[in-house]
């Protein structure tokens, strides 16, 4: 099936991704993984490559932030070295973190920060989940007080991809604790803040080179000038943004599904068992025959919610089926996948071992696919 959704300049930018890659992250994907980071370096290679800061506005040194597409390009293009931790460190810079600052933040704040993330030179996280709330975000306890100039946030958090190197956190806090749902607030709180330290830098099953690290805001005190958006409108502004990020989540998922089938189907066509190749065996052909045909299905729709993110229509709904369908789809064909490798798909020298550690997470992070169905299934049925 013909795919219609990229045109000549956005196979031009493929192939300044593919030159970047090809010298700036093949190299390394090894070494990240053993030290558990990715170099700093390569965050400023992207950033003079014109890769990174694909969604901030042209006058802030960026990609002007209104056509998903090349966003895409690239995730197909990490997809295919399986460079899955820069993938998902860099779609929190360009799919969360500029977005957020872009769409909410005052005209001096893009001014402060929006050109040095384009850059590569300010790392952006973005602080929701806590230990013991996980996607039960009302549950939050990071606390701010108002102070004369700002507000004295003490708290913690966890799970926080960029953790570690991110310079810029957009922080998730209590700002009035009767205020209910309206009592959340975003807090930009910068590296050198006195009381804001890092804890551990967490071991995961997958993504080792993506830096994840708890937070501690101990009497940290946030200017003024460092609100994003309106005091008491941080879950309005979170559920704006949100489609994004699960959008993000579902291309990624696609493209890496596309790039560890068409790993195994270069392997089971070399690799013999009982005299003739993997690839002759009929259930070898089903298997592929299946995998092929829903990855073309899920690839129609996320083109789809591409476009329609570009025309300013993708709905909540719309994202979150993207996001489940998506994450769940790469888990089954990577899993699939991994048994048409036999014993060598254990091995993680072999791209598909790799890629079987790093899938689990889709199914969590963005909110959990079970959030997703609860959203799309009340548009159904409406709220109790």
């Amino acid at each position: 099936m013909r795919r219609e959704l990229y045109d000549a300049d956005h196979e031009a930018f493929r192939s300044v991704v593919a030159e970047f890659v090809e010298r700036e992250v093949t190299p390394h994907l090894a070494r990240w993984d053993e030290q558990r980071l990715i170099d700093r370096e390569t965050w400023l290679a992207a950033g003079r490559q014109g890769i990174l800061g694909l969604a901030a506005p042209e006058e802030y040194g960026g990609g002007g932030g209104t056509d998903y597409r090349f966003r895409a390009v690239l995730l197909e293009e990490l997809a295919k070295v399986h460079a899955t931790s820069l993938a998902s460190s860099f779609s929190l810079q360009d799919d969360i973190a500029i977005p957020y600052i872009r769409e909410i933040g005052t005209d001096e704040q893009k001014r402060r920060w929006l050109p040095a993330m384009a850059a590569g030179e300010l790392i952006g996280a973005i602080a929701m989940t806590e230990p013991g709330t996980g996607s039960d975000l009302k549950g939050i306890r990071t606390a701010a007080r108002q102070v004369p100039g700002g507000w004295v946030v003490n708290g913690a958090k966890t799970f926080i991809t960029n953790g570690i190197q991110s310079d810029l956190v957009i922080t998730v806090a209590r700002t009035d604790p009767d205020g209910g749902a309206a009592g959340f607030s975003l807090l930009v709180v910068e590296r050198d803040m006195p009381g804001f330290s890092r804890g551990r830098k967490l071991d995961k099953v997958g993504l080792h080179a993506q830096d994840t690290a708890e937070l501690v805001y101990e009497d940290v005190f946030v200017p003024d000038e460092n609100v994003l958006g309106r005091i008491g409108g941080g879950f309005g502004q979170l559920r704006e943004m949100l489609p994004l990020e699960r959008l993000s989540i579902a291309v990624h998922a696609l493209a890496v599904s596309e790039a560890i089938l068409a790993d195994t189907i270069g392997y089971v066509r070399d690799r013999h068992a009982f005299g003739q190749r993997l690839a002759d065996f009929q259930n070898t052909q089903f298997e592929l025959a299946e995998m092929q045909t829903e990855v073309s299905i899920g690839r129609v729709f996320v083109d789809r919610a591409i476009l329609a993110l570009n025309a300013g229509e993708l709905t909540e709904v719309d994202a979150a089926m993207a996001k489940w369908w998506g994450a769940d789809l790469q888990n089954r064909v990577v899993d699939r996948c991994l048994q048409l490798h036999g014993g060598y798909g254990f091995m993680l020298e072999y791209p598909v071992g790799r890629a079987y550690q790093d899938a689990r997470i889709q199914r969590i992070f963005g909110g959990a696919n079970e959030i997703m169905k609860q959203i799309i299934g009340r548009s159904i049925v409406g709220r109790p």
